[in-house]
């Protein structure tokens, strides 16, 4: 039987990433129709307090694919964060997606109780059961990221909506 915060996890991450590969190609697609410079998306912001888009993206992936690799019990993949246009984003995405789907489901089975620690041995060091971490801190904060990506996009007059979100299912 598959573990279930294996069904929690990878099928939504795979789900909301591709969502989000979606609407990351409206908006190159708008971009080019209304003669924009791309960089104006991918620095645009909600807040100048808040992350630009192109981090909004590179956050929601690493948390995909970090929030995966704890469950699953194995390194989480390191990343530059060099990403400065709409297609190396969707290469990132695209890169996370092959590892969490390259994730065996037998890999969950003890994910539940299995402590994890993120960013051990600093004082920001947190601890948690495998399905508290997953619940209570990866998916919330995966999908603050994916969703103001998504709501930069919009706000700022690309044409998408609640279907290219959520992806297919």
């Amino acid at each position: 039987m598959t573990s279930s915060i294996y069904t929690t996890s990878i099928p939504v991450f795979k789900q909301m990433l591709g969502g989000l590969k979606s609407v990351l190609a409206k908006a190159e697609a708008h971009a080019a129709a209304k003669n924009i410079d791309p960089n104006a998306l991918l620095q645009a912001r909600l807040f100048p307090d808040m992350f630009p888009l192109l981090r909004q993206v590179q956050v929601a992936a690493d948390f995909a694919k970090s929030v995966s690799a704890r469950l699953a019990a194995v390194e989480v993949p390191k990343m530059e964060d060099k990403e400065t246009s709409f297609a190396e984003l969707q290469t990132r995405i695209d890169t996370v997606l092959a590892f969490i789907e390259g994730l065996d489901a037998g890999k969950f089975d003890e994910a539940a109780t299995r402590e994890v620690i993120t960013q051990a041995g600093t004082p920001k060091e947190k601890r948690f059961a495998g399905q508290s971490y997953l619940l209570n801190y990866g998916l919330p904060h995966f999908f603050f990221h994916t969703t103001t990506a998504y709501a930069i996009l919009r706000h700022n007059g690309v044409e998408v909506g609640k279907k290219d979100y959520v992806g297919t299912y």
